[in-house]
This record gives C-alpha cells, sequence and structure tokens, in this order.
C-alpha cells in the first residue's frame, strides 16, 4: 500500500500495482521489466526493428482533433493503436510534452501509460537527453524509471560518468547514450580528433567499463552510416537507437549493411515521416501505411541475411 497525500488534511492510499486516475494524479500500473532478450524476440516475431517517434506538435495534427480533452494524447493513442504490430518501440520525445506545461506532462503520462498497459510488450524509450551532475541526474532517472515507468531514457555524456551511472544504476533499465548524432552540428565537436582518436569513440570506450554497462545502449545518426564500421568495431554486440532515416534522408539499406550484428542489433526510428503522413481523418491509417513501408523493408533485410538469429 503507498500513501499519496494531497494535502495536509487529504491522503489517497493506492495498493501496489492498482490504476488509478484522477484529473490532477495518474498512477500507472507497474510494467515487468523489458529485457533485451524481450526486445530481440519481439524484432524476431514482428521481423521489425521500427521505433515510431511520438514527436507531436499541434500545428501539425489533424483539426479535428484539437476539440478533443487531450488532443496530444488522442492523436498519439490513434497512431500506437494503428503501428503497435509493426513497430518494437515507441520514442515520445520529452521536449514536444514539456512545451505545453502540466497539459503536456500529463498527456506523456497517460501516453506511456496506455503503451504500459495496453502492449506491454512494445519497449519505450523517453527521448529526454538529460545529463547533470550525480543528484540531479538521479532524480531524472527516478522521474522516467520509476515515476513513468519507461524501458528507458536517452542521456547525454558530456559531463561524464557521475552524470550518467545514476541511470544505470537501475539495473532493469536501459541507458541509450548520445554517441554520435544526426544533426549537422555533430561535427563540431563529436569527430573531433582528442589524443589520436576522435572524440565519440573515446566517448563509447570509455562508457564500456562503467558500472552496469551492459545495459547502455546507443545513439548513432543514420545520416552517418559511414561510421557504422567503426563503431561495431568498438561495441560489436550493443543495440544502437538510429535516427535520421526518413525525413533526414538516412538510408536504411546503408545503415543496416554497417550496423547491423547477428541479434539484428538496431532500432530505426521514424518520427514525422510516420505521424504526420495525413492531417485527415484517415492520419492514423496514413501513419500505419507508411510504418509497412519500412516494415516491409526491414523484413526483406532480415529475410535476406543468412547471418542472423532470426529463430523464435
Amino acid at each position: 500500500m503507498q500513501e499519496f497525500p494531497i494535502s495536509s488534511k487529504i491522503k489517497i492510499f493506492i495498493k501496489k500495482d492498482v490504476q488509478f486516475e484522477h484529473p490532477f494524479f495518474i498512477f500507472v500500473t507497474q510494467k515487468n521489466k523489458m529485457t533485451t532478450q524481450q526486445l530481440i524476440h519481439q524484432i524476431q516475431e514482428k521481423k521489425s526493428f521500427l521505433c515510431i517517434g511520438l514527436d507531436v506538435d499541434l500545428d501539425k495534427i489533424p483539426q479535428h482533433l484539437l476539440t478533443t480533452e487531450d488532443p496530444v494524447f488522442e492523436f498519439n493513442k490513434a497512431i500506437i493503436d494503428a503501428t503497435q504490430d509493426i513497430c518494437v518501440a515507441y520514442k515520445p520525445n520529452i521536449a514536444f510534452f514539456e512545451a505545453y506545461g502540466i497539459k503536456g506532462w500529463i498527456s506523456l503520462e497517460k501516453t506511456i501509460q496506455y503503451i504500459n498497459k495496453n502492449y506491454p510488450q512494445i519497449f519505450t524509450i523517453a527521448d529526454a537527453k538529460r545529463g547533470d551532475i550525480g543528484n540531479t541526474s538521479s532524480m531524472y532517472a527516478k522521474a522516467f524509471f520509476e515515476d513513468l515507468k519507461f524501458d528507458s531514457v536517452t542521456v547525454a555524456p558530456y559531463m561524464g560518468k557521475d552524470s550518467v551511472e545514476p541511470f544505470l544504476a537501475f539495473k532493469d533499465k536501459h541507458t541509450i547514450m548520445l554517441a554520435l548524432t544526426s544533426n549537422e552540428g555533430a561535427f563540431d565537436f563529436q569527430t573531433l580528433n582528442v589524443n589520436g582518436k576522435e572524440l565519440y569513440k573515446q566517448v563509447i570506450e570509455t562508457s564500456k567499463n562503467w558500472k552496469n554497462s551492459e545495459n547502455l545502449m546507443y545513439v548513432v545518426g543514420a545520416t552517418k552510416a559511414e561510421y557504422f564500421q567503426e563503431i561495431r568495431k568498438i561495441i560489436p554486440d550493443s543495440f544502437l537507437l538510429v535516427p535520421g532515416v526518413g525525413a533526414q534522408g538516412g538510408s536504411l539499406q546503408e545503415v543496416c549493411k554497417y550496423g547491423m550484428n547477428s541479434n539484428v542489433g538496431l532500432l530505426v526510428n521514424s518520427s514525422r515521416g510516420i505521424i504526420y503522413a495525413s492531417k485527415d481523418k484517415d492520419f492514423a491509417l496514413k501513419s500505419r501505411e507508411e510504418a509497412l513501408k519500412l516494415q516491409n523493408e526491414m523484413k526483406e533485410i532480415l529475410i535476406s541475411n543468412p547471418t542472423l538469429n532470426l529463430q523464435s
């Protein structure tokens, strides 16, 4: 039994793992831990390593949703229901929820609750790119892992080991560290030569020595496909979260050619190219059609690669 004080005179007691909703409070049901092996199993079952980014902009969603009580959640819910059988992960971009204040945060809570309750086999990623001094990172980790119950969170390692270890302290969760990103500015710092080695390589190699580093995944942009071979020499077995396919122009074929390992080891993300396929009432159907195009490409790649471990 957990106690939730609402004021000095009012308290709510909730049995563990029981769902409770209130206009100002949302308590999500407990989701079992998501292991790497379970994620691999989903990839095998669905013949897909598609991650769908939920980057909801109210200016881009269908107008008819704006009259609903929670347009952001209703949009996400429709996208999720339409695509959950052909993707293995969802990645809410936290900034797109924070921009709407408390309403946006409630939409985020409702979205992750909906996934965890209805599609618990789906891997969830809080795309937050957090990273701060140890005690601050600890609070970020608690927010995303304990309260919101995400399976993973993206982090920025610029401040070093003590900014990432609080996330890794959650042994049943995954920490996805920025390594080589898909944006233009990635070349400002990430590929600089430091003591004879590119900085992004030093970051990846150093992280391998951190406690619970087996729970690390890495962000590597699809627009940097020529670097995948070098990255795989350092981390041959780790999962890579790969943004940049679709709207940013990254090539799925190139990513798979150089970045795939025997367990696939990739989560290829597409956001705008899928979720904004239509602004009409058929938006969810059109999103599914776009997701299917990518998933079918993935299926062909998986089936045609005899070195992959695809036994379900």
